[in-house]
């Protein structure tokens, strides 16, 4: 990875998958440099601030599901998005599961160190 900053930005779907996604994206920018998160809620209803945000830096997508609301959000932002995954699919091919939608237990911190490999590995 260069020294340009790439953004995260996670699901925040009320699932299990979600709550992965939010973690390791917060995990990942707390332990790298040049990474920074936006907040997609915040991003959709027009917050000050964050349109700025999503047009100045990549932005890497961490979706909880196939249906890739992040993505298709920042598209109708006018935003192509630089990477992009799906959580559920490296979880469910390593046979891992993220238990509680709002509570981390010992599976789901598996299930959050497997993505956050999965988000450096791609950067």
């Amino acid at each position: 990875m260069g020294k340009e900053k790439i953004a995260l930005c996670p699901c925040n779907g009320m699932s299990p998958y979600g709550l992965i996604a939010r973690a390791a994206c917060s995990d990942t920018v707390e332990e790298t440099k040049n990474i920074i998160s936006i907040c997609i809620t915040a991003t959709s209803a027009d917050k000050e601030g964050f349109k700025d945000i999503i047009k100045k830096y990549p932005i890497f997508t961490v979706n909880g599901c196939e249906h890739s609301c992040a993505d298709k959000i920042l598209e109708n932002k006018g935003v192509k998005v630089f990477k992009s995954i799906n959580v559920m699919e490296p979880i469910q091919d390593k046979k891992l599961n993220p238990g509680s939608v709002a509570r981390l237990g010992k599976s789901g911190e598996k299930c959050v160190l497997e993505i956050k490999n999965k988000i450096k590995e791609i950067i």
